[in-house]
């Protein structure tokens, strides 16, 4: 394996999303870190926001097992395409309203949306670029792209 300044790069990258979104992942899902759990996560999600139960499950397991899976760089593309959908979703349902900024002075009504901009973003250099070498996805990419030239010779 040959790695370069991106791949190096791309790993800073999904190491930091995985990082940041478990953590709110963790939240929906467990309740840790002052979060709600699974029961209140699903409540606000399928009854305030009205969300199907099916879409609530799925933006917990993206923002929690998901997680896990673009730390080692398993079908990163695919879930950094769910991340940027769901952050798209976070600001069309619950944060437009409040603005650009977060809420750090605790003067708005909720949070807004700078950071999931940032998530949008970084998720988005993921979903171009791959996960680079040091991936999981890389290995099974390289593996087959390999058998498909020893097939073709």
């Amino acid at each position: 394996m040959k790695a370069n300044r991106i791949d190096y790069t791309l790993l800073l990258v999904r190491l930091s999303i995985a990082l940041v979104v478990a953590a709110h992942g963790t939240q929906k899902l467990f309740g840790w870190f002052g979060g709600f759990g699974f029961e209140g996560t699903m409540g606000f999600f399928t009854e305030t926001i009205g969300l199907p139960y099916i879409l609530a499950i799925g933006i917990i397991l993206i923002e929690s097992v998901g997680m896990i899976a673009l730390a080692l760089g398993a079908l990163s593309r695919l879930i950094s395409f769910g991340l940027i959908t769901i952050m798209v979703g976070a600001i069309a349902t619950v944060h437009l309203p409040n603005g650009f900024f977060m809420n750090w002075l605790g003067t708005q009504a909720g949070e807004g949306f700078e950071f999931h901009l940032l998530l949008i973003s970084l998720s988005a250099v993921i979903s171009i670029h791959g996960a680079g070498a040091f991936s999981i996805d890389e290995k099974f990419l390289r593996g087959k792209q390999t058998a498909q030239k020893t097939s073709l010779v």
